[in-house]
């Protein structure tokens, strides 16, 4: 298996939001739209009176009304810190996909609430907890360097198991946030083919947007992992109908990644309100 050593981990400058746009450009006629729809926002398609949620339904309720009009998105609950009471009463509303940040946690609640469950890893993993989440997890979102790949597939190999994953990229200007810079990702992809990590599954790409207090900052950000993600899928994984998940999108800014085509929505305490 491919081995992270100073030589192979690819050293690219860490780019700003505006390097890697320019870098991996959408079209003309996109970027003007981007750069409008920055400044005044474009609303969801209205919903007609029978589909709109009564006023005094639950955040769950009114995110599953929006979601109607996205039939191939999954919202992730994100049930960090949430008690297994707290879980349990949005998995009796039909709730099965729920994300988790911490690996211990992850795995408490995974042997005391039901099995047909689907745990998403969304935080940030270090390779010494993999083992302690690969019995239990769906989903792993935050795959972001070689090391943690090597160590997944080591693990994987050994519980003879295959694991899902989505290569997390860095398109925040924050660079407390973790992520392959979309150039090292494409770097990473050409040097290790499928066949180098058999019992990996990618299923697509995560992005965390700027932390801000408009969403629709976001926006081209998203917009640019939209399109970036359709470049790895084109280059890396054209044969394989199973890559195409787009995690992006959270409490603050899921109605933007929802219009600019998140797949995948990682929502918490807006879910969890009361």
């Amino acid at each position: 298996p491919w081995q992270a050593t100073k030589s192979n981990i690819p050293r690219i400058p860490t780019r700003s939001g505006e390097a890697r746009r320019k870098q991996f450009p959408i079209n003309s006629s996109q970027n003007i739209f981007t750069k409008v729809r920055m400044f005044y926002f474009v609303p969801m398609q209205a919903m007609t009176p029978s589909q709109a949620p009564p006023s005094d339904s639950s955040p769950w309720d009114r995110i599953q009304s929006e979601l109607r009009n996205h039939p191939g998105c999954t919202l992730v609950a994100v049930s960090k810190t949430r008690s297994v009471d707290e879980i349990r009463q949005l998995y009796d509303r039909g709730q099965r996909d729920f994300g988790e940040n911490h690996a211990l946690e992850l795995q408490s609640k995974a042997r005391e609430l039901p099995e047909d469950i689907r745990w998403h890893f969304i935080g940030h993993l270090q390779t010494n907890k993999v083992k302690t989440i690969l019995p239990y997890v769906h989903l792993i979102h935050s795959v972001d360097s070689p090391r943690l790949v090597d160590e997944i597939q080591k693990r994987a190999a050994a519980a003879n198991c295959q694991v899902g994953i989505l290569w997390q990229v860095h398109i925040a200007q924050e660079e407390t946030k973790h992520g392959f810079e979309p150039e090292s990702l494409l770097q990473f992809l050409e040097e290790c083919p499928p066949s180098t990590y058999p019992n990996l599954r990618p299923r697509g790409l995560m992005g965390m947007a700027t932390f801000s207090e408009q969403s629709e900052d976001a926006r081209s950000e998203f917009a640019f992992l939209k399109k970036f993600s359709e470049r790895v899928k084109q280059q890396f994984y054209a044969n394989d109908s199973a890559f195409e998940v787009l995690s992006m999108g959270m409490s603050g800014d899921y109605s933007i990644a929802l219009q600019e085509g998140s797949t995948m929505l990682r929502i918490g305490s807006l879910l969890f309100e009361r």
